[in-house]
């Protein structure tokens, strides 16, 4: 059997808003934006050079679903963003405003540090050492 994750549902705000913060701020690449009815799209962003697994934009259409944004992990750090270039992303996710709630880190299996998206959910930013890969 082989199976993987495709997709990782993100509850959003606004379409627009979360697709300006993935492709300008951390720089995603926006791979599909289809309307699917007046007020849903099929929105789908990743890295570049990302294989397989994209984040899918949902916008939350209640007010259960509305309570979620910014807080899909209950605090914790929800999404694990990977890196070739710590240095290199870390800089640049400063330079565009990206906000990092611990600072970085170096640690056996890499480097890290925690950042919030637009709604304060939290990542990590981590490149790891070529022993942990």
């Amino acid at each position: 059997m082989k199976q993987q994750i495709a997709h990782i549902a993100l509850v959003v705000d606004d379409y627009d808003e979360a697709i300006a913060f993935y492709t300008e701020k951390l720089n995603f690449v926006l791979l599909e934006d289809t309307p699917q009815s007046e007020t849903k799209r099929w929105v789908l962003v990743a890295p570049p050079g990302s294989a397989g697994c994209s984040l899918l934009l949902a916008k939350a259409d209640s007010e259960e679903q509305r309570s979620s944004i910014g807080n899909q992990a209950g605090g914790r750090v929800f999404l694990f963003l990977k890196t070739d270039n710590f240095l290199r992303d870390y800089e640049t996710m400063l330079q565009k405003g990206v906000q990092f709630t611990r600072e970085p880190k170096t640690e056996e299996y890499g480097t890290v540090a925690v950042f919030k998206d637009l709604y304060g959910n939290l990542w990590d930013l981590i490149e790891y050492s070529k022993s942990s890969e």
